[in-house]
């Protein structure tokens, strides 16, 4: 069998730790919303997707550069992420008493898989907008949603 050299612990570097601790910093700060609402999906499950989202991304990009790119293509990383946030979302999502419920939390945690994979790539621009963007999509929004629109 032919594995790719290992990287060793002590080349552990400060840009690793802020990709993973960024990642897992916006996930909880995403999740706080749906915790404070009471959603199924909160503070942990939003942390631990976006972490893990980072952490994937940044070990297919390292594996990518070590095998020369020959053996792999690193925007599978992207399907990896979608097929396991369709399994999770599907879960989420319930009919209830003719409601479709829990498809914002759903959809936010496709965006918290997004931005973990920006935290991993180092995308630093996109994951300050993205960041921004969805909490005022999803805060700010739902504010004037309860507040101003009457429910149905």
């Amino acid at each position: 069998m032919i594995l790719n050299e290992p990287t060793l612990i002590h080349w552990v570097d400060v840009d690793l730790i802020i990709r993973l601790a960024a990642a897992a910093a916006l996930g909880l700060l995403l999740g706080l919303d749906r915790e404070l609402r009471g959603h199924a999906a909160g503070l942990r499950t939003h942390g631990i997707i976006c972490f893990a989202s980072a952490a994937m991304t940044v070990s297919a990009l390292a594996l990518y550069f070590q095998l020369d790119g020959q053996r792999m293509d690193p925007l599978r990383i992207f399907e990896a992420a979608g097929a396991f946030l369709g399994i999770v979302g599907a879960g989420l999502v319930i009919l209830s008493k003719g409601k479709l419920k829990n498809v914002t939390t759903a959809a936010y945690l496709w965006l918290t898989a997004m931005i973990g994979i920006a935290c991993g790539a180092g995308q630093w621009p996109l994951v300050a907008a993205a960041t921004v963007i969805g909490l005022v999509l999803l805060t700010v929004i739902g504010f004037v949603e309860d507040r101003f629109i009457p429910p149905r």
